[in-house]
Order: structure tokens, then C-alpha cells, then sequence
């Protein structure tokens, strides 16, 4: 045998003997996120534009966000943001609904748009060669939407055919109550509209939604992709929207969200077949120096399939198929949220595992490994989402519409990395804490009546 190859086994064999095949490569920490150039300006009707080119691709992607969510409905009328954002492009002045479909179709474009709690979005994407066409399009949809009674009849039929089908599924049914009870009389409590809000709306309170919250002083105009130089895409803004009308928004100050307490609500549901459990606790926005921490904190707990909560409630006990948990950041404040459904004959061992698990994390620190796991996914998942011309539009566009500064983008992987244990544990302390949380659960109270009062005084409510 040659000396080379003698000289290669032997370091391969030593390779290895120095190898543990038990545990996975470690992963190095990711660089922090690096934000392309983003130019901002302001028309003078107070229209907001965000300008990022990106020659990838021969791609263009819109966005018009509006600070125009459900939290903006009257609270007699819950469900008129989702109408207005659902019947945009149903008709304007000078496109009927069909001529909008055709003139996308076209030119190979999407738009669609959106409510949520905070905002209204309307989003699209289409060839770069065709950006004036979709600009065109939009433009008229979010000024002119004319909201033909036709339209606005069909969606009064389908939505409460959606409705019913929402409310025979008792995850709804607990998630709708936990925001009840966690936010209170602030408008976060309404996620779904009624029967009869939806059958009361008219074209009168569409009309002026519209003419209230979809003015240019109140949107962001976000375009990304193989966009047009800086000042020849301004000029091709001004021309489309700089005559469409601003006006000041009225603000009032949201009713106060209540300080956390434990409450336990049980929804009678008969003849269910599974147990919904539902565990929440009010917690921060992006802005709050806890966002971050609790982040991370989330993550470990109940993230994905390397938490607590499913190596434990699913792998380890079989408790559940599905167990995770939450944090959703909203622009006033958030919710930490513990989901699971489990069969009637494991609730009990099922809840206080689930219940266990999360006092875990406030007494005891998080072990160096689990910690770098949870930091790596985070990071790895942000970094992807960022790859795309549509996951950066959309986080440019929830930055400006919550007043977050841009540079969370860049600081994200930095701000991650940083968290540390203990200050885990002091952030789960205010969020994650079993003695302050809200339980809801949704099945047959006559099977499952006694095993919930066991947890505490329990408010038994009918399903809707």
C-alpha cells in the first residue's frame, strides 16, 4: 500500500475516534441580519413610502398597510374591518370586479387584502416590467372601492356560513374566550364577529370605514423588488396617490387591559369528543424591553417540536397529538398563549402537566443547550423569513403600522443571542406564571365538570 494512502487512513481513523456520533454539530451563531437600504419618504398628503430594490428577481412586491384593524371596529359592529378589507376589489367607480380580475390575470399580478387586530394590508405582487399596471390597480381599489350591494350581500351569506362553521369548532370557541377574558373591554377581545353585526352591516358603514381610515395620511406604501431608481419610482407614486386626500385620524385612548389574574372558564360543549385547553396571560409588545427575553422564553417552552411542552405532554406522556405555545406581539401590548387538546379521560394529568411545565421555567434556569437550541431556531427561522421579498415587506410594513423602529430587523439576531437564563426566568415570571394565568376549556361539562373544579372556582358558560 502506498505511504499516502497509509498516511490518510490513519488520519481518518483518528478523525474518528475524536468524533461523539451521539450528538449533533454544534451550529455557529449566525451573523446579525443586515437590512438593505431602505429609503423613506413622505408625500405631501402624508402618505408614508418605503422604497427597497432587490434585482434578484424580476419581481415586484406591494404593500399598502393602513392602521385600520379590527380594534378600529364600533364596538356594535364588530367585523366591519374584515368586510371592508374582504370587498375591496369587488368594484370602484371605474372597475367593475371583474374588469380588476382581468386586468390581474393579465399581467400575471396577485392582490388581496387583509384584517387584522392592528391593521388593514392590501398586498400583491406581479412582474417588475408590469409595477405601474398593479400600481394602477391598487391605487383605485384603496381610494375608490365603491362596494356594490350585490357584493355586499353575497358576503353577508357566505360570512355567517363561515361563522357557523367557526363556531362549531372548539378551538375557536376557546380562543375567542381567552381573548375575552385576558383583554377585557379593550377592543383585542373581539375576534370574530356576531350574527348580527354581520347581518346589520350596510354599504353606508363600509363607505365610511373607507373614508375614515383608508386616507393617505393613515397608510404605508411599501414597494420591494426590481423597482425603478429612488426618484423614478417616487414620480410614479406621486402620480397615482399624491391626490388622494389626507385628513388627521381621530385617536381615542383604548379602555384599559386588566391586570392578569387566575380565572378558569369552562365552555359547556355537549357531546364533544376531545377537551380544548387554553392557557393565556397578557404580556408585551415589540417595543417592551421583555419582548426579546420572552421570546426566547416561548421558544423552550413550547416552539416547535424541540419544547418542553411536546417532548413532554406529547413524546414523553401521550398526552396529545398537538401542544405548543405563543407569544403574539401586538402594537399596545400581547398575549402568551399554552394550546393543547387531549381526550376526557387524560385531562387531569394532562392539565397539570401543562400547568407544571410552565412554573418549570420560572423556578428553575434554562440549561446552557436547550438555551443555544432555542436562540439557533429562532435565529434560523428570522433569517429565512427575511430571505424573501414578501417576508420583508411584511415585517417593514408591521414595523411602521405598530411604531416599531426599523433597526428591531437588524438587531433581532443580536437581541436574541443576548438573552441569558436568569433573565428567562425573571420575564416568565411576569408572563408564564400559573397563579395569574387565564384557563379555558372547552368539552362536556357533564363528563368533565368535577376534574376542571379541581384546579380552582370555575365559571361554566354555554357554547355559543
Amino acid at each position: 500500500m502506498r505511504p499516502t494512502i497509509v498516511l490518510l487512513l490513519m488520519a481518518f481513523r483518528l478523525s474518528a475516534q475524536g468524533t461523539d456520533r451521539d450528538k449533533p454539530p454544534e451550529t455557529p451563531p449566525l451573523a446579525p441580519y443586515k437590512l438593505p437600504a431602505v429609503r423613506e419618504a413622505k408625500l405631501r398628503n402624508g402618505l408614508a413610502v418605503m422604497l427597497v430594490e432587490d434585482g434578484r428577481f424580476p419581481l415586484v412586491t406591494l404593500r399598502i398597510g393602513f392602521r385600520a384593524g379590527s380594534r378600529f371596529d364600533p364596538p356594535q359592529s364588530p367585523g366591519l374591518s374584515e368586510t371592508v378589507a374582504s370587498l375591496l376589489k369587488s368594484g370602484t367607480a371605474s372597475r367593475p370586479a371583474r374588469q380588476i380580475a382581468e386586468e390581474l390575470a393579465a399581467i400575471g399580478g396577485t392582490l388581496d387584502a387583509s384584517s387584522g387586530l392592528d391593521s388593514l394590508t392590501v398586498s400583491g405582487s406581479v412582474l417588475a416590467e408590469h409595477t405601474q399596471r398593479l400600481l394602477d390597480i391598487a391605487a383605485d381599489v384603496v381610494r375608490n372601492a365603491s362596494f356594490p350591494q350585490e357584493e355586499i350581500d353575497l358576503r353577508k351569506q357566505n360570512r355567517l356560513q363561515e361563522l357557523e362553521h367557526q363556531l362549531s369548532q372548539s378551538e375557536v370557541l376557546a380562543s375567542q374566550k381567552l381573548n375575552a377574558v385576558v383583554f377585557g373591554a379593550h377592543p383585542y377581545s373581539r375576534t370574530l364577529p356576531t350574527r348580527q353585526s354581520i347581518q346589520s352591516i350596510k354599504r353606508e358603514d363600509l363607505a365610511g370605514f373607507r373614508d375614515s381610515l383608508l386616507v393617505s395620511s393613515n397608510a404605508t406604501l411599501i414597494l420591494i423588488g426590481a423597482i425603478p431608481p429612488e426618484q423614478r419610482a417616487l414620480a410614479m407614486i406621486r402620480e397615482r396617490l399624491e391626490s388622494w386626500p389626507g385628513k388627521p385620524i381621530a385617536s381615542a385612548e383604548p379602555p384599559k387591559i386588566p391586570s392578569p389574574a387566575r380565572t378558569i372558564t369552562l365552555i359547556d360543549r355537549p357531546g364533544s369528543a376531545q377537551v380544548d385547553v387554553m392557557i393565556g396571560h397578557v404580556s408585551v409588545n415589540r417595543n417592551h424591553p421583555d419582548h426579546f427575553p420572552l421570546l426566547v422564553g416561548n421558544t423552550i417552552l413550547g416552539g416547535g417540536a424541540s419544547s418542553r411542552l411536546f417532548l413532554n405532554i406529547r413524546e414523553k406522556q401521550g398526552f396529545a397529538y398537538q401542544v405548543g405555545s405563543h407569544h403574539g406581539a401586538l402594537k399596545d401590548s400581547g398575549l402568551l398563549s399554552v394550546t393543547t387538546q387531549v381526550r376526557e379521560e387524560v385531562l387531569e394529568p394532562a392539565l397539570k402537566a401543562v400547568l407544571a411545565e410552565m412554573d418549570r421555567i420560572v423556578k428553575e434556569p434554562v440549561a446552557k443547550e436547550e438555551l443555544s437550541g432555542a436562540k439557533n431556531l429562532l435565529n434560523g427561522m428570522f433569517v429565512m423569513l427575511m430571505t424573501s421579498q414578501n417576508g420583508l415587506a411584511a415585517q417593514l410594513a408591521s414595523l411602521k403600522l405598530n411604531d416599531v423602529r426599523n433597526d428591531y430587523l437588524e438587531q433581532y439576531v443580536t437581541r436574541v443571542r443576548s438573552v441569558e437564563p436568569e433573565l428567562i426566568q425573571k420575564t416568565a415570571a411576569k408572563y408564564m406564571s400559573t397563579a395569574e394565568a387565564s384557563i379555558v376549556v372547552v368539552g362536556d361539562a357533564s363528563k368533565i365538570g368535577g376534574i376542571v373544579e379541581k384546579f380552582g372556582k370555575v365559571a361554566i358558560e354555554k357554547a355559543q
